[in-house]
C-alpha cells in the first residue's frame, strides 16, 4: 500500500473524513475528544437530582434553562473509579441523536483542530474488548487524544434506559 493511500485509510475510519475540531477534555489522567458539531455547550456543576432505578453511570438529571437533561459520570460509563468534583469538574451537553444529554468529565482542555492524516484507526485489542465507541487517535501538540463518538458511548438502550426511569416528584429529594 502506497503511503498516500496509507493516510486516506487511517484517516477515512467507517468511511468518513475524521479531520476536524474537536472538544477536549480530561477524564482520570488521559484526553479525550468530541467532534465540536456534538457538543452544545459546556456548564459548570450543579445540583444533579438522582433519578432512582437507572444504570450507576447516569447520575441523574439537570434543570437547564427549564429543560431537564439527563447527566451521566463518563468516568462510571468507561469502568473507572468515581472521583469527587473539583472547581474544573464540568459537565459537557452533547447530542446524541435526538436527545441532549450531559455528560460528567474531570475537566475540560481546549478545541483542537486535528487534520485527517493526523487521526490513525483504534487499535485492536482482541475480540473481547470493544473499541466500538472510539472514532480514533488523534495526534496534535505531541499527545495521543482519544476521539470518541460521542452516539456509541451512550447507546440507545442507554438513553431508552433514562427516558424510562421514574422522575422525582418537584421539590422530592432521590438519593
Amino acid at each position: 500500500m502506497s503511503k498516500t493511500a496509507e493516510m486516506v485509510s487511517s484517516a477515512n475510519v467507517q468511511g468518513r473524513d475524521l479531520g476536524g475540531k474537536y472538544l477536549t477534555f480530561g477524564l482520570a489522567g488521559e484526553e479525550y475528544g468530541l467532534e465540536i458539531l456534538r457538543v452544545r455547550e459546556i456548564i459548570g456543576m450543579m445540583d444533579i437530582t438522582a433519578v432512582p432505578r437507572t444504570p450507576e453511570f447516569v447520575r441523574g438529571v439537570i434543570n437547564l434553562r427549564g429543560k431537564v437533561i439527563p447527566v451521566v459520570d463518563l468516568r462510571l460509563k468507561f469502568g473507572m473509579p468515581p472521583a469527587e468534583a473539583t472547581e474544573q469538574t464540568c459537565i459537557i451537553v452533547v447530542d446524541v441523536g435526538r436527545v441532549e444529554m450531559g455528560i460528567m468529565v474531570d475537566k475540560v482542555s481546549e478545541v483542537l483542530d486535528i487534520a485527517s492524516e493526523d487521526i490513525e484507526p483504534p487499535p485492536s485489542f482482541g475480540v473481547s474488548v470493544d473499541t466500538e465507541f472510539i472514532l480514533g487517535m488523534g495526534k496534535a501538540n505531541n499527545r495521543v487524544t482519544i476521539l470518541l463518538d460521542i452516539r456509541r458511548v451512550l447507546t440507545g438502550d442507554d438513553v431508552a434506559a433514562i427516558a424510562e426511569a421514574p422522575q422525582a416528584a418537584p421539590g422530592q429529594e432521590v438519593s
